[in-house]
């Protein structure tokens, strides 16, 4: 299997279904895939519409509660039968279209070990508060955390199953997936991604998750930096 797309999805059953028919439109003939669709505990009719088995590459996992966006990517990970991992926002504003440059870039990348190809959203199609949000978090972000990387917020990434399965677990830790891909020696690669507008329903963020709560997991990103740095130099004065 070549790439596992990782979906996770809470409340978007008026995107998910059309989100999907995209991705298998692209994939289908290029690459050997499936798309690994993480119900989090939907309260509308999200998981009726992925239970009804109109996509044969489609495998679903289910939230009885909702567990967050990144343990839905971690949990959607395990299940993972590729050896890349497609990453992607289930609320259609990622475009699928996208994937196959994001699989070339990997291509180059063969003799890492370790690397992640993230998205920037260089036009983003959100409101002009949300776009805000979003450039003092990454700049607060970027600086604390060296990681090169202007948009992390954007969910479209690609990187090998082999590497994911490394990083460390933690709630929120989808939006330091560059920062603890570095950490283990790894190369990132930015790739400007398009971006459109979300058609139906809200977004599940706000200004406390982009900022109040992040502020605290970066803390715990900087440790974890911190510590691999002493580890490394631990190991070389053995």
């Amino acid at each position: 299997m070549d790439i596992s797309v990782v979906i996770p999805a809470k409340n978007e059953q008026d995107n998910i279904r059309h989100l999907i028919e995209e991705i298998v439109t692209v994939l289908t003939g290029k690459v050997e895939f499936e798309i690994l669709c993480v119900d989090d505990g939907s309260t509308d009719l999200t998981y009726s519409c992925l239970a009804e088995g109109l996509f044969p590459q489609v495998r679903l996992i289910r939230h009885q509660k909702s567990a967050g966006q990144s343990t839905a990517i971690w949990n959607g990970v395990q299940h993972a039968l590729g050896r890349w991992i497609v990453t992607m926002d289930a609320d259609g504003q990622n475009d699928p279209a996208d994937i196959p440059a994001m699989m070339q870039q990997a291509k180059g990348l063969s003799s890492n070990t370790h690397f992640c190809i993230a998205g920037y959203r260089k036009n983003r199609k959100d409101t002009a508060w949300k776009r805000w949000q979003s450039k003092i978090a990454n700049a607060v972000r970027s600086r604390l955390l060296k990681d090169e990387t202007p948009d992390t917020g954007c969910g479209l990434k690609l990187l090998p199953r082999a590497t994911f399965v490394l990083l460390p677990y933690f709630d929120h830790m989808h939006r330091y997936i560059p920062a603890l891909v570095r950490r283990l020696g790894g190369q990132i690669v930015i790739v400007e991604v398009n971006h459109r507008e979300r058609k139906f329903g809200t977004s599940n963020y706000n200004m406390w998750d982009r900022l109040g709560v992040g502020l605290v997991d970066m803390l715990g990103v900087m440790w974890l930096q911190r510590r691999s740095k002493q580890v490394q130099l631990h190991r070389a004065d053995e």
